[in-house]
């Protein structure tokens, strides 16, 4: 038997569990966003969507606390054009 994702078992479990995280904990929701993207779990506009912050803001907080950032995904670029249609 294969194993399977948390996410994939009960999805309305893990949404309210980070929810939770998210306004209790801020600063741990805040580390589980930026490991996630840092895994490749997640693009960073994802990362940046889920702060509530641009990818840019993202990207600039990201490198001066050191940590690397990847080349725009196909995916990133997908969410940024989204974006801007729904904004602009």
């Amino acid at each position: 038997m294969g194993s399977k994702k948390l996410n994939e078992i009960k999805p309305d479990a893990l949404k309210k569990f980070l929810g939770d995280i998210e306004h209790q904990r801020p600063e741990i929701f805040r580390s589980l966003v930026i490991i996630a993207y840092f895994d490749g779990k997640m693009s960073l506009s994802k990362a940046a969507e889920l702060l509530d912050l641009t990818r840019m803001e993202l990207h600039r907080q990201l490198l001066g606390a050191g940590i690397p950032v990847r080349s725009l995904s196909e995916e990133d670029v997908a969410a940024e054009v989204e974006m801007l249609k729904r904004c602009c």
